[in-house]
């Protein structure tokens, strides 16, 4: 039986793979501490889905295990010796960085550095896959050539009708405290795959969705608006009209890309995963869709001030991706997708 290690397993992304490889009849060790609880409270607490994958996946085995703990890691790392690495444990949130900027940089740069290396000294050859971050090329993408439309803002120039590419610069721009941290842990991702010849790759993720995120204000847009929209609370718009776009991604076509790497992995290789210009959306437009299936307006309110480091518009060029493994595409529309999101949290409320 081949094996699996997720860490963050009780998360969004983490918990769709370890759901898709345990179909698939993989041994997955999922590793997880529950820290979205200390970093966002209740509302960001992760037990009720590590509950779900041990109730309901047959080759599923949890482990408490903080990634910072490097001895631990290390430890972890040599009794399992993984056929498969799929890292997406984080500190997810810009606004949370600059307030606990120690245990940002500490989970995600370092703890990204302990699990490379536990790899190099006990699974060497093993496919390491990363959750990186589109924040990673900071605020640069807001000096493009933007349009204003009516609902979004969007690309002005033919070159990036598709979206943002791979080549895109990451330097001199403002990230926030977790673009950095994310940085780092992306570069020496790449790093460990090129100088060490191990297989890696990083996924600079746009806007990763689905039915089992604990969205909270800080992190998880499409979560969060529904979970406010149902709860007939108050959602606050940062800034840009309201007409900031992000590309949608379904945590499943995520985990289905990382089967694929896994099958031809590649070494350093880096790919902006999200939804593509077809999965895009601004938070205006955002509004009448998830109303479209929850029957309740949207309450919302207006704040001149954006976050620092936000982007205006980003959607990922997929092109790369396409090319490079062709058996994978996007599976899952944005509607599709919120309507998800809309049934799971219609069935949490209750």
């Amino acid at each position: 039986m081949k094996k699996l290690l997720v860490t963050g397993s009780s998360g969004l992304i983490g918990s769709e793979i370890v759901r898709y490889f345990d179909a698939k009849g993989y041994k997955v060790y999922g590793i997880d501490n529950n820290m979205r609880a200390d970093f966002f409270g209740k509302n960001g607490d992760t037990r009720w889905n590590q509950g779900q994958l041990e109730s309901t996946c047959n080759n599923f085995e949890h482990i408490e295990l903080d990634i910072r703990d490097r001895k631990a890691v290390l430890q972890m790392m040599e009794n399992i010796k993984p056929d498969f690495i799929a890292h997406t444990a984080a500190q997810p949130s810009h606004d949370l960085a600059a307030s606990r900027p120690f245990d940002d940089f500490d989970v995600n740069a370092n703890g990204t550095l302990n699990l490379l290396e536990a790899a190099r000294q006990f699974c060497p050859e093993t496919p390491f896959a990363h959750m990186s971050t589109n924040k990673v090329y900071g605020d640069a993408p807001n000096n493009l050539n933007l349009v204003e439309h009516d609902t979004r803002w969007d690309f002005g120039d033919d070159y990036y009708k598709d979206g943002i590419k791979e080549n895109f610069t990451i330097d001199q721009s403002k990230h926030s405290l977790f673009g950095a941290s994310k940085v780092a842990a992306d570069i020496m991702v790449q790093e460990y795959g090129r100088y060490f010849n191990m297989p890696s790759c990083v996924l600079r993720g746009g806007c990763l969705t689905g039915p089992n995120h604990s969205g909270v204000e800080l992190h998880g847009f499409s979560s969060y608006l529904v979970k406010t929209n149902l709860s007939e609370n108050e959602y606050t718009i940062f800034g840009y009209k309201g007409k900031q776009v992000r590309d949608n991604i379904h945590s499943y076509d995520v985990a289905r890309f990382i089967d694929e790497f896994f099958k031809k992995p590649r070494v350093g290789e880096v790919y902006n995963i999200g939804g593509g210009r077809n999965n895009s959306t601004s938070i205006l437009e955002a509004f009448k869709l998830v109303e479209s299936f929850s029957n309740k307006p949207i309450r919302y309110k207006y704040s001149d001030q954006n976050r620092q480091g936000d982007h205006i518009s980003y959607i990922s060029d997929l092109s790369k991706m396409r090319a490079h493994y062709p058996n994978w595409d996007i599976t899952k529309s944005l509607a599709q997708t919120v309507e998800e999101i809309v049934e799971s949290w219609q069935k949490r409320m209750k």
